[in-house]
């Protein structure tokens, strides 16, 4: 964690030294009109059962700010050889979540980890499968620098950006400043702020406590849910459906992939990931940090069977007995998770 602040520390003192570059740099897109910067502030808009989304003091939303971030969002310019974004690894279809088991980069390099959704992703208390960025400001660095990612250094992506006359104006625009590393993280940490998915039948039941909206199967299903035996809300539970927790949930007897421990250095660590959410599952697959779990029927039968046995296995891991038609009626009660406006995807 520690490491994460210092290498955001030193990018800004590295970036400090771009100014005399940026004034020459300016030259060569042309001199750009000098405007008085734009702000309009923009308050998300959240379901009623949802709390105020958390907005960092130094990252205050405007519609400009936001509109700058979508379009970085989607624009391979910050990849090395310009051929992925954001996008390319969080597709809108499937909730800003990939389709394929580990996430691909530039160079069609495979990734070590399953991209996972970024929707809602303004109410988590930190990011990575483990944790390992605080804040949504900070956490584009990794993917930008990391060679199976967009493996371009940051201050090149700053530069790229100075040499568009397009971005220079935006930047103008929203910060008053030419582009920056800090309008860099902070405009597109404010459009992931507005990725917001509450509309679905479960939501629905949250807001009224009316049952009635499933069928017999899904209530079967909530209920099962909901069950000591099976413990599943004891991890996702509430609008968010995760405790924000990091768990070992035993899917291997030994980890390749060390988890939490990778950042804490503590053994009791290892296989340790973050409680994902559980909303829009069915069209968010594969699963697991690895998206080695190819279906719902598939995860269920991981915890009926009580995982692998790992020494930090959760202790809520113990295995149930569970019917094929309860295993059913588990699966649609988890596909009303699924936000209205995905549904098309998941049929």
């Amino acid at each position: 964690m520690q490491l994460l602040f210092l290498n955001e520390a030193m990018g800004f003192i590295k970036h400090v030294s771009f100014s005399i570059t940026a004034i020459l740099l300016t030259n060569c897109v042309g001199v750009v009109e000098e405007t008085d910067p734009i702000t309009s502030p923009y308050e998300v808009e959240v379901p009623s059962h949802f709390p105020p989304i958390p907005v960092s003091n130094d990252n205050p939303l405007s519609e400009e700010k936001i509109a700058l971030g979508k379009r970085l969002f989607f624009d391979p310019i910050l990849s090395l050889d310009s051929s992925v974004s954001c996008a390319s690894c969080h597709f809108t279809s499937h909730a800003f979540s990939d389709t394929i088991t580990l996430s691909r980069g530039i160079g069609d390099s495979i990734g070590d980890r399953n991209a996972p959704s970024l929707m809602n992703v303004a109410y988590a208390t930190s990011l990575f499968r483990d944790g390992g960025a605080p804040s949504l400001e900070m956490q584009l660095y990794t993917p930008i620098e990391d060679e199976k990612e967009m493996h371009l250094d940051i201050d090149q992506a700053v530069i790229r950006l100075l040499n568009n006359t397009s971005y220079v104006r935006d930047f103008q625009n929203v910060f008053d400043t030419l582009p920056t590393l800090f309008g860099l993280t902070r405009s597109i940490a404010a459009y992931e702020r507005t990725l917001i998915s509450g509309n679905s039948t479960y939501d629905h039941f949250l807001k009224t406590g009316d049952s009635s909206i499933f069928n017999p199967q899904e209530k079967l299903g909530l209920q099962l849910f909901m069950s000591d035996e099976l413990q599943c809300y004891a991890c996702h539970s509430g609008f968010y459906m995760s405790d924000n927790s990091y768990r070992n949930n035993g899917l291997y007897a030994t980890y390749d992939d060390l988890g939490r421990a990778n950042l804490s250095l503590d053994t009791s660590d290892i296989g340790k990931f973050k409680v994902p959410s559980l909303r829009n599952i069915s069209i968010t697959g594969p699963y697991m940090h690895n998206g080695s779990v190819l279906s719902l029927g598939a995860i269920i039968d991981h915890y009926a069977e009580g995982g692998k046995n790992n020494a930090n296995q959760d202790d809520l891991i113990n295995g149930f007995q569970i019917t094929e038609e309860e295993k059913e009626a588990l699966i649609q009660f988890l596909e009303t998770l699924t936000d209205s406006a995905y549904l098309s995807v998941a049929l």
